[in-house]
């Protein structure tokens, strides 16, 4: 996990309950258009909404966010 680890938001699962982007605004965002969750661009890999690299210093709340979420959509993996 030296480099971050992979993030994936099934992201037509998700039901916008906001608990990702409140609990690590750093890394999840609302997105604008459908209000679904998605990475912020900063984070993003292959520029999909759906798919990021967590850095080191964000995994704690990336790992929050993920066990926090309702509908379990949100993957993380060393």
């Amino acid at each position: 996990m030296a480099n971050g680890a992979r993030v994936t938001i099934d992201r037509e699962g998700c039901i916008s309950c906001g608990i990702c982007w409140v609990s690590c605004p750093s890394f999840f965002e609302e997105n604008s258009d459908d209000n679904r969750s998605q990475v912020v661009a900063a984070y993003r890999t292959s520029g999909e909404p759906a798919e990021g690299l967590a850095p080191p210093n964000l995994m704690e709340d990336v790992q929050h966010a993920a066990e926090g979420c309702p509908v379990s959509v949100i993957k993380v993996e060393d």
